[in-house]
């Protein structure tokens, strides 16, 4: 079997992918991902084949967008992400070119993360059959946001459409979560499985630092903006302040392309560093402060961990509040950032048992639900005809 897997080119919407391209290779069938040309070779270093389809922003188009973007709530940032960026504008570049990977490379079914489009329109054209995965929460007006864009790319590709809710999730939603985090808010298809989640945040160079040997007896917190969001400096700031001094250890990652000296001086229980897998400094934590973005809350969920969630942006505020719903995170609100809000609230979840308590629930759910080998069975099945 050949699985074609399409993905924006942002590492936080291809590393959800690669556990289940990798556990498809481990299966003896062939994965090839679609991504923009400037992706390709950091998919490639993990050892997938990468087609080139659509190209990068320009730094003018950049500009025009955040322009568009000022003064909107974080909600309304998030549909227009989806809907006019992701969409129209990126879906619209890399259509043409993934109905030429579909023609020529004939997978026998498409694998797309929920944010990218296109991937499902160049499959339906061709006959094939397509599943999404789910790598971000679920929210009410996500289906609002693409019905233009999912229109005009089926004009696009010059077949008739029918309506989008049916179209994107025809054969097969795969949840890689429990079902208890799915919003209330939102209509499950019909067509969605859920399975257990793997993590994969390894895609560098990057290992456990040593001194995380040498840490002591004191509740290690761990502090990170996942690997989109850390041009926020002031939220960065206020976590520092709040919790330098404080009897825990703290450790903060501040992003690939920034630099931890910027940060200034601080007490030999701070350890500041450019970016460390999730999956590796994770274990030795016993809580985490984040943004609330989907792959690093299920990363410390599936560990156990209670969480402080500071939700910036995209799907970020539906996971903080069906995380709250659930107690296994205190949320952060935007017009509350201070370092006094940070030391409450990681003082909370840390203190009071019923934040552990929850997450170690939510672990033990995790832990149930079958494993990717059923996401694996399902795409066979999908391939060779049969519904899901």
């Amino acid at each position: 079997m050949r699985a074609l897997f399409t993905t924006h080119s942002i590492h936080s919407h291809w590393h959800p992918l690669v556990p289940l391209a990798r556990a498809l290779e481990a299966a003896g069938h062939e994965v090839a991902f679609a991504t923009t040309p400037t992706f390709g070779p950091t998919i490639e270093a993990s050892g997938f084949r990468a087609f080139p389809a659509g190209r990068r922003d320009t730094p003018e188009e950049r500009q025009a967008r955040e322009d568009r973007r000022a003064g909107m709530t974080p909600e309304q940032d998030t549909d227009f992400t989806v809907g006019e960026v992701f969409g129209r504008e990126v879906g619209e570049r890399m259509l043409p070119d993934l109905l030429a990977i579909v023609r020529d490379w004939r997978p026998d079914v498409v694998v797309r993360e929920n944010t990218e489009i296109a991937g499902c329109i160049a499959a339906e054209s061709a006959g094939i059959p397509h599943a999404v995965l789910q790598i971000t929460t679920t929210w009410p007006t996500y289906l609002r946001a693409v019905d233009a864009p999912v229109r005009r790319l089926c004009d696009l590709a010059a077949f008739a459409l029918c309506e989008p809710l049916e179209l994107l999730y025809r054969h097969l939603l795969l949840w890689p979560r429990p079902l208890l985090l799915w919003n209330h808010e939102v209509l499950m298809p019909r067509t969605a499985r859920a399975f257990r989640y793997e993590g994969f945040s390894r895609s560098g160079g990057e290992d456990l630092p040593p001194w995380v040997a040498g840490l002591d007896g004191r509740p290690t917190v761990y502090a990170t903006l996942g690997t989109f969001e850390n041009q926020e400096t002031a939220v960065f700031e206020a976590i520092l302040k709040g919790l330098r001094d404080e009897p825990l250890n703290l450790i903060v990652t501040v992003g690939r392309d920034r630099d931890p000296a910027e940060f200034g001086e601080q007490p030999p229980n701070v350890h500041i560093e450019r970016y460390i897998p999730n999956n590796l400094i994770m274990p030795h934590c016993h809580a985490v402060i984040c943004h609330g973005g989907s792959g690093t809350i299920m990363d410390a969920l599936s560990l156990g961990l209670p969480m402080v969630l500071i939700p910036i942006a995209a799907d970020q505020p539906f996971n903080a509040r069906r995380c709250a719903e659930v107690r296994v995170a205190c949320v952060i609100e935007p017009d509350d950032r201070t370092h006094w809000a940070v030391r409450r609230a990681t003082h909370m979840v840390l203190e009071d048992p019923r934040y552990r308590i929850a997450a170690a629930r939510l672990r033990k759910d995790i832990e149930t639900l079958p494993g990717l080998d059923y996401a694996v069975t399902l795409l066979e099945k999908l391939a060779a005809g049969h519904a899901a």
